[in-house]
């Protein structure tokens, strides 16, 4: 009888679309594994030969943000998320300057793949110097270029599945205004467009300091970039997706919801129909996707009948990271529906990712891990 009750329980665990506490999870890191403390900021894709490539911080003697002694790390898996290599550090400054490497930090990756070329870009953010600071409050970045002034905008390139990849390159000098104190990636993925176009979601601070939220595209492969107006102020990560009439979708952290805790918390969200020279509040924006202020996860995938859905995952909560949740919209964000929940007690940073056409993946800072990576089939938001 024992038996039984068990069994019904994990079949009715299995089979919930609001939480589901047996769905199994694949651990990535835990805390002190890999002689590292602590592993943040996720991001995935999947490359055009179906391996996924997560990417993350690796603080290896605290979980504070920079300045400190963190790398950007690398794992990757072949056989769809069940296992995965071993972490390496893929962009580490080492002693640059003649500085130790608790003052060369490297910190909130974003991955992109071009899906025309099949080339993977993994920005980060540098910070040289500057011992016990954060770039993102005083002078832990300021207006100018050199390193002793600014973070800097980082770049590693793969042109082999990510078995390998170049030095590091930095990229600040043809990217950042110099008034601004900040220029940096957004931490997630970034997209390719149905033209081919490469966006990734951006995020600074600007020539008086205060936040904001844009994204930069490339038309040559990522040989030249150009930057979007921004999308809002007091807002910074960011996420970027393509909607079904071409245009683009930037789903925001928004500082506000610090102190908003009513009925207006919720995702800042903006809609370009122009690469960001002109951006539209979308009717979405601080109503339906409610936030503790925290990074999220948008992507959209097509459907084999035409039609595209768009996944969005976040700790759904106005007060805590707790209750990681993903949801669906059939309608380019207009509703959010099959809301699934993966971790009652914890969920913050996540990256969503299409594993196959019929299975979503995604990593994320969880209440059982530091990072863990979990599938869901589409048949479970009744697709």
């Amino acid at each position: 009888m024992k038996l039984i009750l068990s069994l019904l329980v994990f079949w009715l665990g299995f089979c919930s679309v609001s939480v589901n506490a047996a769905r199994p999870f694949v651990v990535m890191h835990r805390q002190g594994d890999d002689a590292c403390h602590t592993f943040r900021i996720p991001a995935i894709t999947v490359t055009n030969d179906g391996t996924l490539l997560a990417v993350y911080d690796m603080r290896y003697r605290s979980r504070r943000d920079l300045q400190g002694h963190m790398d950007i790390g690398l794992s990757r898996s072949t056989d769809g998320g069940k296992t995965w290599e071993k972490p390496r550090p893929i962009m580490d400054m080492g002693t640059y300057g003649g500085l130790p490497e608790d003052q060369n930090g490297c910190s909130d990756p974003n991955i992109l793949v071009d899906r025309n070329t099949g080339e993977i870009f993994v920005s980060a953010v540098w910070t040289h110097g500057k011992p016990g600071t954060h770039q993102w409050r005083d002078r832990g970045s300021e207006p100018g270029l050199k390193l002793s002034q600014t973070s800097q905008f980082m770049i590693v390139r793969s042109s082999d599945d990510g078995e390998t990849w170049s030095e590091p390159e930095n990229w600040t000098s043809k990217l950042k205004n110099p008034a601004w104190y900040l220029f940096a990636p957004a931490p997630g993925n970034g997209i390719t467009t149905s033209d081919g176009t490469l966006v990734m979601p951006t995020q600074g601070r600007d020539e008086n300091g205060l936040p904001f939220s844009n994204l930069m595209w490339s038309k040559d492969h990522g040989k030249s970039w150009t930057l979007s107006s921004w999308a809002r102020s007091d807002t910074t990560e960011c996420a970027v997706a393509e909607l079904s009439d071409g245009s683009l979708m930037l789903n925001m952290r928004d500082n506000r919801n610090r102190t908003d805790k009513s009925d207006s918390n919720g995702r800042a969200v903006s809609v370009t129909g122009d690469r960001g020279k002109s951006w539209q509040v979308h009717s979405s924006d601080h109503s339906r996707l409610p936030e503790p202020v925290c990074m999220a996860s948008l992507i959209s995938h097509d459907l084999k009948d035409g039609s595209s859905v768009l996944f969005f995952s976040n700790p759904r909560s106005k007060t805590k990271r707790k209750k990681m949740t993903v949801q669906m919209s059939r309608d380019d964000g207009e509703t959010w529906s099959r809301k699934i929940l993966l971790d009652e007690n914890g969920g913050a940073y996540s990256s969503l990712v299409m594993v196959d056409d019929q299975t979503l993946g995604i990593l994320y800072e969880s209440s059982r891990a530091d990072l863990v990576f979990q599938t869901i089939k589409l048949s479970e938001f009744g697709l």
